[in-house]
């Protein structure tokens, strides 16, 4: 694994958020997702999240979850991409999203 040197990974802005809105997206090649997640001072942004099989649409409403917010955007068909939300594959390879252990304010950055 090649090493990062702190100023590299200072450049990641890692956020939390709380997720606001959620959608099917059916024009997504795998089955995902379109977020809508406040930022709080940052605002709003969207985000595209293959997590259709651990999570349902209800579960997602209000849960905090940390996101790189100053990727490029990306369009992924017909929907642009603001963020990136982080997560861990399990063993059988669906993501299991990052969160905080306590609430927090949005927008808060990881230090």
């Amino acid at each position: 694994m090649e090493q990062i040197s702190w100023a590299d990974f200072e450049k990641v802005d890692l956020r939390v958020g709380t997720i606001v809105e959620v959608n099917d997206f059916p024009e997504a090649r795998k089955p995902a997702y379109q977020l809508r997640i406040d930022f709080g001072e940052l605002g709003v942004k969207k985000s595209s999240a293959q997590i259709t099989r651990l999570y349902t649409k209800e579960e997602l409403i209000n849960r905090q979850i940390i996101a790189v917010v100053n990727f490029p955007k990306k369009q992924i068909g017909k929907f642009l991409s603001e963020c990136l939300v982080t997560g861990f594959e399990d063993q059988n390879g669906d993501i299991v999203l990052s969160g905080v252990e306590r609430r927090l304010p949005n927008g808060a950055k990881l230090k």
